[in-house]
């Protein structure tokens, strides 16, 4: 069946998200960006923030970001229903020193960061972008656009290329950005100018690699939806599209809807703006102290909350099947999947289950479940933390997909939009 007109429209806007998204910096502006053209006030986490019943607001946290919106009638132990996701994806970060090369080749320095499938960044156009901190203390975001490549060696090179590429991490996975002596030239020079900065005056600077290609919709009926950084930006989109169409129907319902966008899943999620950090935390902790609680009421409202940590999951794959549970086996269009582990790699217990499959009840959307083969690791994602971080009941879900961790990914166009159509109905309680 071929995905009907929002679902198109959906990913669409999806395609837009990710393009204005190509590290977790500028996703986390954009999720600000949004919600703010949706009537959402921003707060800086370093001033007074204002009485929360009845208000909309996003405050961001370096790569992570965070929303809510309070029903005008919450108290203090309103309980909130949370919407997890993660920003970063797995790929290549800038060294200190990023000007390198040699032979007349200028390169970039880069360290592998997460999980990437190195082949799949071969021979395509990469951009570079993150955010650079100022002599005179600000930080700006900036993005050069395509500018970088890894290019492969060809197969008269390498005959054995076909029977197993093996890539070095250090000396095979720095790419070519220009043609010279590199004592001559200034990578961070390239990011500055496309910040509108002066190289000089930066003093520091976090930027990542990104594909530079836009996402796209083919395949047989529309049905597929092929772009980098679905890990995990499709659930950040899902979320933000959700939870703006809650607030713009004058959202007046019994629990505190929360969207909260981490950074650095890829590498454990430890970090002051990661999962395991203190964030979500502290913008509970305040949501509440706002609604005139103290510690036991802010306790209370956690054990009536939950989460639902949304990521991708993989679908069957045709030409590798026995990697894969021999029963449950998830794949593209059929809906977005419950993510299940019996050793906690995964937070759904039955009550979640339970709790889920209302939710897409609710939503009028299919569901899928996911499992992992005996004998393949399974991965974990920002659940399980969030459950063990602040006792919430936590649900692991996501949509199903193909070549994780690639530079590109494939999903379901009609997966993505019941996904959000699912987030929107859980903010809705």
């Amino acid at each position: 069946m071929a995905p009907s007109p929002s679902a198109l429209s959906h990913v669409a806007d999806l395609a837009d998200f990710v393009a204005a998204s190509p590290s977790s910096y500028h996703a986390a502006e954009e999720v600000a960006r949004r919600l703010q053209a949706a009537g959402f006030e921003r707060l800086d986490e370093t001033a007074e923030w204002p009485a929360q019943a009845g208000g909309r607001y996003v405050v961001v946290r370096d790569g992570a970001a965070i929303a809510w919106a309070v029903p005008a009638g919450a108290t203090a132990t309103t309980p909130a229903n949370v919407f997890g996701a993660h920003t970063d994806s797995p790929g290549f970060k800038l060294k200190p020193r990023p000007t390198t090369g040699s032979r007349g080749w200028l390169q970039a320095a880069v360290e592998v960061y997460g999980g990437p499938l190195l082949n799949s960044w071969l021979d395509r156009e990469l951009r570079l972008a993150g955010r650079l901190a100022l002599a005179d203390g600000r930080v700006l975001l900036a993005d050069t656009g395509a500018l970088l490549r890894l290019p492969q060696l060809a197969i008269h090179l390498d005959r054995s290329a076909n029977s197993g590429l093996s890539l070095d991490k250090q000396y095979e996975t720095q790419p070519v950005w220009g043609l010279g002596d590199p004592a001559d030239a200034d990578l961070l020079a390239e990011l500055a100018d496309a910040a509108g900065a002066d190289p000089a005056e930066v003093r520091g600077f976090d930027a990542v690699l990104a594909d530079a290609a836009r996402g796209a919709v083919f395949g047989k009926d529309d049905a597929f939806f092929a772009s980098g950084r679905l890990d995990d930006l499709a659930s950040v989109h899902a979320g933000v599209v959700a939870l703006a169409e809650l607030a713009s129907g004058g959202f007046d319902g019994d629990r505190i809807a929360v969207l909260a966008a981490f950074d650095h899943e890829e590498l454990g999620s430890g970090s002051r703006s990661g999962a395991a950090g203190p964030f979500l935390e502290d913008v509970l902790e305040r949501i509440y102290a706002g609604l005139g609680g103290d510690i036991a009421d802010t306790r209370r409202a956690y054990a009536a909350s939950w989460c639902l940590s949304s990521d991708v999951g993989h679908s069957v794959h045709p030409n590798y099947a026995g990697k894969h549970d021999p029963v449950v086996q998830p794949v593209l269009g059929s809906g977005p999947i419950l993510k299940i582990n019996a050793n906690q790699r995964y937070a759904t217990d039955a009550l979640g289950a339970a709790a889920w499959h209302g939710w897409c009840e609710a939503a009028g959307v299919s569901s899928q479940e996911f499992v992992s083969n005996n004998d393949v690791p399974c991965g974990s994602t920002i659940g399980p933390i969030t459950a063990t971080r602040l006792g919430i009941r936590t649900v692991d879900v996501g949509i199903p997909i193909l070549s994780m961790h690639s530079a590109r990914e494939l999903a379901g166009v009609s997966d993505l939009h019941d996904l959000s159509r699912v987030a929107g109905a859980f903010f809705a309680g």
